[in-house]
């Protein structure tokens, strides 16, 4: 759980420099091709998707020692992802605190009913339920209005200076694509950011998905809710290529990352590989898409 300065720095150096060096590439690639700018923005997603491991380690207090230092990275991070740094750690909290906790459902997670509930819904609710639960919706139309429309409402029971906090993070955000615009014309910037966002958070949505909803995940009431166990048994450990596992910061392993969310992302590998508690059956790639047709939670048959 001890953070190295020197891995921090590293990651740092290549992640953002990479994705800031491919942004300005694009740029310029527009004069020869826009599929060679819709090539370059699907490397960008990548790396953007891991700026997101660096803000959400932050917004653990993992990523460095100081909380101070944390913060100073995280919240420019987000900017980067497009979302708000206070709420966004504030609802991850609440996950990490409920998550596979049938009674506590609702904030920072993927809307699970269990099989009662729907039979017991009006038509209109199962309506609605089957669309939000549509893999087209939910995983490759809804990532991009969460991260550019979602996070800039109002959350799940968050303080005025959360709510500031959310605004003010919207400001600096329209300031900066005002000030590129100014730079390289708007419909340049939608051309470029667009496509990458688009990737990015789906790809960050489907990583997310995967983690908690997969074949043998464990869901209980709060009587029999136990942190420990729901870790191991409640988050997946998804095996991805290691080029993929290298984008997306070790986050494949997130039973580990549940059990002990101070661990570095760096660090989950390591961890995996020299703790045999941890070496549980992994999710590979065609199983976490089968996984898309799980829609309901039985609570008879667990």
């Amino acid at each position: 759980m001890e953070p190295s300065l020197a891995k921090s720095w590293w990651q740092i150096i290549n992640s953002f420099i990479p994705y800031f060096g491919l942004w300005v590439a694009m740029v310029y690639s527009l004069e020869i091709s826009y599929w060679l700018t819709l090539g370059l923005a699907i490397l960008a997603s990548g790396f953007l998707v891991r700026i997101f491991i660096i803000f959400h380690d932050c917004g653990h207090g993992s990523f460095f020692k100081s909380s101070r230092a944390n913060k100073i990275l995280g919240i420019p991070a987000g900017l980067l992802v497009f979302t708000p740094y206070h709420r966004w750690h504030y609802e991850h909290q609440r996950h990490h605190q409920t998550v596979g906790n049938l009674d506590k459902r609702g904030v920072g997670d993927v809307t699970t009913l269990t099989v009662e509930e729907y039979n017991n819904s009006s038509g209109k609710k199962q309506f609605w339920y089957r669309q939000y639960r549509n893999p087209v919706i939910l995983l490759l139309i809804a990532p991009f209005f969460l991260f550019t429309v979602l996070f800039r409402l109002h959350g799940t029971k968050q303080t005025r200076k959360m709510h500031l906090q959310t605004h003010l993070t919207t400001l600096a955000l329209i300031i900066i694509i005002v000030g590129v615009s100014l730079l390289i014309g708007f419909k340049t910037f939608l051309i470029i950011q667009v496509p990458v966002l688009i990737l990015a958070s789906i790809a960050g949505v489907f990583l997310f998905y995967v983690q908690h909803q997969f074949k043998e995940v464990k869901w209980e009431r709060s009587e029999n809710w136990d942190y420990k166990v729901i870790a191991m048994e409640g988050s997946s450990y998804f095996k991805l290529p290691k080029i993929l596992q290298w984008f997306s910061g070790n986050i494949g392993y997130h039973h580990i990352h549940h059990l002990g969310p101070k661990i570095p992302n760096y660090n989950l590998e390591k961890c995996h590989r020299e703790n045999v508690i941890f070496q549980k059956e992994p999710i590979t790639f065609i199983p976490a898409l089968q996984s898309v047709r799980y829609r309901l939670w039985d609570e008879q048959k667990h």
